[in-house]
């Protein structure tokens, strides 16, 4: 038996407009006891995503919302302190669905369940690199923005984790890549350190006049995770054919309703005969293999480079999400729960 109690955030209210404290409740329980076939926990990190504030709306979403009352969901990395499964045996590294808690049964793998970590691989590599927001740069630069070589690729929250491995995806493949950012930091890290050809820093530099002399041919592929205004300057350099990838739209919020207007030259696609697709990294299920393969070599090839910001104990998630709307976060967000 684990002589300790189970702290859990747990979802109190429906968050309306930006995400507070109050929203949930930090509740302690006793640490769960495995079954035959289980295996417990303790988990070590929680990654942090945008996409988990749109899990706290009750409409549409691809999962459904967090249920009222339960322990807020959300991806991270533990290690196996008691087990009765025999391909899980304690010491074990597991990555998946842990929740925001200290303890978690394993019961099986699978999509959103606890898988162990391959041996070689560094557990929090699979929140960032071989998770949600490794794919989703992959897919949605290989296949929905499609760049060739010698084309100009620009990409928004490109100091993000999904944003910077999206834009040195589009290194690798030959492109020049743009990338827009909040603040000299970022912007230094992204060219200094993800290798970006260039940096427009949103907060102090003109975007339009930027892109002008960045991009004079136009933008061929535009990799978007922000919406709003700078989808908008985006759509405005459009190169003829150009394709727009819609990885996100981290200015709306995520809380559950719809911004006040869209992108007001949405005409921009017609007249450049471009293309604006939306995608979740889901639809390419059956392809995750050949992903992971690219990922883990470009990374071994020191094409790829993963930044971090850590917050800790499991006190501060509520406010590590908070974080990564208000742009304090380089790279991928995580928790630290357990050293």
């Amino acid at each position: 038996m684990i002589d300790a109690m189970n702290r859990q955030w747990v979802l109190r209210r429906r968050p309306e407009g930006t995400l507070r404290d109050e929203d949930f409740e930090l509740r302690s329980v006793p640490v769960p006891v495995p079954g035959p076939g289980e295996s417990l926990i303790r988990v070590h990190w929680l990654g942090i995503d945008p996409t988990q504030r749109g899990w706290l709306n009750e409409g549409d979403n691809y999962m459904d919302a967090v249920p009222l009352g339960e322990v807020m969901r959300g991806g991270g990395v533990g290690q196996v302190v008691l087990s009765n499964d025999p391909d899980c045996p304690v010491g074990s590294w597991v990555a998946g669905m842990v929740g925001w808690q200290d303890y978690v049964v394993r019961s099986a793998g699978g999509l959103f369940g606890l898988n162990v970590v391959p041996e070689g691989v560094s557990p929090k590599s699979m929140m960032s690199l071989f998770g949600a927001p490794g794919l989703t740069a992959y897919f949605g630069m290989r296949d929905i923005g499609r760049p060739e070589p010698g084309q100009t690729v620009l990409v928004s929250a490109a100091a993000g984790v999904t944003g910077s491995i999206a834009g040195q995806i589009a290194k690798v493949l030959g492109c020049k890549v743009i990338g827009v950012a909040g603040g000299p930091e970022k912007c230094s890290w992204i060219t200094e350190q993800a290798g970006l050809d260039a940096a427009i820093d949103y907060k102090n530099d003109d975007i339009d006049a930027c892109l002008t002399r960045l991009a004079p041919e136009g933008v061929d592929v535009f990799f978007d995770g922000v919406g709003g205004s700078i989808l908008e300057h985006g759509l405005a350099h459009l190169a003829r054919g150009a394709r727009v990838v819609l990885a996100g739209a981290i200015s709306s919020g995520y809380q559950g309703a719809d911004p006040a207007s869209g992108p007001r030259n949405y005409m921009r696609l017609a007249l450049d005969r471009a293309r604006m697709e939306g995608f979740i990294f889901l639809d390419y299920l059956d392809r995750f293999p050949e992903a992971f393969v690219a990922l883990r070599d470009w990374h071994a090839q020191g094409a790829i480079t993963i930044a971090e910001t850590v917050s800790s104990g499991l006190e501060s998630a509520p406010s590590a999400l908070r974080a990564v709307f208000e742009g304090r976060n380089l790279g991928k967000q995580l928790v630290e729960i357990a050293g």
